[in-house]
């Protein structure tokens, strides 16, 4: 889905996100932005948490609990003195 919404500058050149933005990227106050210029557009990524990522991003791969123990174990046993 796309959306494009107008919004102005404010003074000190302040952006004010409108709500139909922050609703539909779920941002947050306080949320990191990478703000970058390609061309004559000015782009704003949202830099997500790592720990938001973990709990509410997409999924990727799947790993038991056992399986994370089984490979802790066998990378320590690497390092025994």
């Amino acid at each position: 889905m796309s959306l494009e919404v107008s919004a102005r500058i404010g003074k000190k050149f302040t952006l004010h996100l409108p709500k139909k933005i922050v609703d539909y990227l779920k941002i947050k106050e306080g949320d990191k932005v990478k703000i970058s210029v390609e061309g004559k557009k000015m782009v704003v990524e949202v830099i997500r948490d790592p720990i938001d990522l973990a709990l509410h991003g997409k999924m990727f791969a799947k790993i038991s609990a056992e399986e994370v123990e089984k490979i802790s174990l066998e990378e320590q046993s690497k390092y025994e003195v």
